[in-house]
């Protein structure tokens, strides 16, 4: 028996697209992928069935070119567009659109994302269902803030309405600073989202950041996949995942599971999404809905055995979930390392040029979904991230093992990686105790003092001078080579 769609066009690029695609083969659905003009020789392109560019570098020009998309998805016959992650993906323009023109959006519809994309609003609406939020306010004008800020308390986070990604956060400790975090906070919404509204949220010091996975069907059955542990971050960005948390206690766990059931049945959601809270002891607090597929779904992937992008695709078709609660099972554990094309050692600054060389690791418990290939350009246009290494394995001891030894076979030529700082991560006793908590980077990595980084660099150095050479390699160039060094290509 086919699958009810036939065609999906995959509105995205890099790893996602390519993992979207994989799924859509399995499944039997063929596949179209988009392009900007830099992208014309990506991995995306190559694996899919059709390709039509879009042209221009941007992505306003490109990925976020909604009709130019659309008019691919006319000429092509596709019936459905999946929008992986960013870009068009929490776009309600988008999911209308594709409804207008008899499109399915493998998402949630237009009214969910639009409830979910005002964060204020969503807020509100999760409270009434019963869920604990954080003190905070709906959006509020310059000429509102001061007296709402004194109301909720201080410290306090600045969030932008539409926000998302980590973008348009800004962290007010005292009354003096939120006129001027006012102005970058609206400013970097309105750049970001092309919405400046803003809301204010009272700020907890010492907190974990846990992520609920849930998927719902049109029926109105909304199950959990188990949550995720996102606490290794940077400026509300994440680079580390793992499930299940190791800071959880079986009844805090079993809490957070049915409060993002009720959070996400409040909203009447649909497809798949993420639930994520902020954990204080035995306490938590709703933060936000991703009304998307996260980057770190791999995690939940290699604990549950499901598809996450089939379970989306499913969705979409109309179909039922099939499965009831109690068949959602969980095996062992798993973390993820987003590798990013970023100069760790520079405050995460974005590191640009030729890939020259990659080597990917492999072997037991290692699953890599990357969009990585040799003679890919790494821009200023596109998010930095290259690729996310999965490791799975019975117990997270294990898994951290096998997470350090795919890390040391990972070889990428031409650009700084972070590879360095998740090496350094994974040997840390409060990692390693699952001990930590979202100030653990700005605390740990950013205030080290050396740390013998410029013997593992020249070891590793070598390593990629074996692999130039044709040769196995000894182990990954994980650190920034010398500035003199000849494999630094820019």
């Amino acid at each position: 028996m086919s699958f009810p769609l036939q065609k999906v066009l995959v509105a995205n690029r890099g790893e996602i697209a390519v993992r979207v695609i994989r799924s859509c083969k399995e499944l039997g659905i063929k596949t179209v992928a988009v392009h900007s003009e830099v992208d014309r020789h990506a991995l995306h392109v190559r694996l899919a069935d059709e390709a039509v560019p879009l042209g221009g570098d941007s992505p306003l020009e490109s990925y976020l070119n909604l009709e130019a998309i659309l008019e691919a998805a006319r000429r092509t016959g596709a019936q459905a567009i999946h929008p992986g992650y960013g870009f068009l993906a929490e776009n309600p323009n988008a999911s209308a659109a594709c409804e207008r023109e008899g499109i399915v959006f493998v998402g949630p519809p237009a009214d969910v994302l639009r409830i979910c994309g005002d964060k204020s609003a969503a807020r509100e609406r999760i409270a009434r269902a019963g869920v604990p939020v954080l003190p905070g306010t709906g959006a509020v004008s310059d000429e509102e803030a001061l007296e709402a800020a004194r109301h909720v308390g201080f410290p306090l986070l600045i969030k932008a309405v539409s926000g998302g990604g980590g973008k348009g956060i800004h962290l007010v400790r005292e009354e003096v600073e939120l006129p001027s975090a006012l102005r970058l906070a609206r400013g970097e919404a309105r750049t970001a989202f092309g919405d400046d509204r803003i809301y204010l949220e009272r700020w907890l010091e010492r907190t974990r950041h846990v992520e609920v996975q849930i998927v719902a069907d049109h029926k109105g059955r909304v199950l959990h996949l188990g949550e995720r542990e996102c606490s290794i971050q940077r400026r509300h960005q994440k680079l580390i995942e793992e499930t299940p948390s190791p800071a959880l206690s079986p009844v805090l766990r079993a809490r957070l599971h049915e409060a993002a059931i009720a959070a996400a049945s409040a909203i009447g959601y649909v497809n798949a999404g993420t639930l994520e809270f902020l954990v204080s002891g035995e306490e938590f607090y709703f933060l936000e809905v991703n009304a998307r597929l996260q980057v770190e779904h791999p995690v939940t992937e290699m604990v549950t055995g499901l598809d996450l992008v089939k379970l989306q695709l499913h969705v979409a078709a109309g179909m039922p979930l099939g499965l009831v609660q109690e068949e959602v099972t969980f095996r062992g554990h798993a973390l993820e390392c987003r590798i990013s094309a970023e100069d760790p050692h520079r405050g995460f600054f974005p590191s640009l040029g030729r890939i020259v060389a990659a080597r990917e690791p492999a072997g037991p418990g290692i699953r890599v979904d990357s969009g990585v290939y040799p003679g890919m350009e790494v821009t200023r246009h596109y998010d930095p991230l290259l690729a996310k290494v999965i490791a799975w394995a019975p117990t997270r001891e294990e898994a951290i093992r096998r997470m350090r030894r795919a890390l040391e076979e990972f070889v990428i030529v031409g650009v700084d990686t972070t590879v360095p700082f998740h090496l350094w991560t994974l040997s840390q006793p409060e990692f390693l105790q699952g001990q930590y908590d979202t100030r653990f980077v700005e605390e740990r990595w950013e205030g080290r003092k050396g740390e013998g980084s410029h013997a593992a660099e020249a070891i590793l150095l070598a390593a990629a001078a074996y692999y130039l050479q044709g040769r196995r390699p000894l182990l990954s160039i994980s650190h920034r080579p010398p500035e003199r060094s000849a494999w630094r290509i820019r």
